[in-house]
């Protein structure tokens, strides 16, 4: 596999190059790691069928959130929203650079993350028009107004594909917040598909990290 590395203002992409021309981009913002690890589940569950860039080195609870939040817990550190600064980033850095990388002209451009990725994914949605597609994978919907946002607000453009996955015990949660965490997305899920949209929404065996690899890659696979 061809796989190229670059960085931008502090952040590191690793591309894994798709075999032919014209194929798929999808972006998968990453809380640690290279992205190897979800490539290799995509290899194991059918193949990687897009261009893959995982992006790496983010300032976790800032670059992918979209406002301010407070520590859920004593021992907690806020989220400080940094998501359209770093939205930014990504469309004027980024993906151009990415692009001269690929062989001819992507098909179509995804975004996908797992927990606060997927929270900003949904969030880059309606922030810009670049994206056709998203998934967005034990998303952290319980933000707080996030909902509210989504039900509120309109997209820029209307994507052609939206996966939502939780793990069936991320809800059984002592904090209040979190608790929300499936009603939230159920409800967003309900209202996309209420605007016409193509929503594939489902649950998982366990909590909130079991097999992010894996459901990672069940994502990507359903927007490549």
């Amino acid at each position: 596999m061809d796989i190229r590395h670059f960085t931008a203002k502090g952040k590191e992409a690793t591309l894994y190059k798709a075999s032919g021309p014209d194929m798929p981009l999808i972006i998968l913002n990453n809380y640690a790691g290279d992205g190897s690890s979800v490539v290799k589940a995509m290899e194991q569950y059918g193949g990687l069928e897009c261009n893959l860039l995982s992006v790496g080195g983010l300032d976790w609870d800032h670059d992918m959130t979209p406002w301010y939040c407070p520590p859920l817990s004593p021992d907690d550190t806020p989220c400080t929203g940094g998501a359209d600064e770093y939205l930014d980033l990504l469309l004027s850095e980024i993906v151009p650079q990415t692009k001269e990388l690929v062989a001819g002209n992507p098909s179509h451009v995804g975004i996908a993350g797992y927990s606060l990725a997927g929270l900003f994914a949904l969030y880059a949605l309606y922030k810009c028009n670049l994206f056709d597609r998203a998934a967005s994978m034990s998303g952290s919907l319980w933000f707080p107004e996030f909902k509210e946002f989504c039900l509120s607000h309109s997209m820029k453009c209307n994507p052609e594909k939206i996966y939502l996955s939780l793990g069936d015990k991320e809800a059984k949660s002592r904090n209040k917040v979190l608790k929300t965490v499936q009603d939230n997305t159920e409800a967003i899920a309900a209202h996309f598909r209420n605007s016409g949209l193509d929503v594939k929404w489902e649950l998982n065996p366990g909590n909130h990290f079991k097999d992010a690899a894996i459901r990672s890659a069940k994502g990507i696979m359903e927007i490549q």
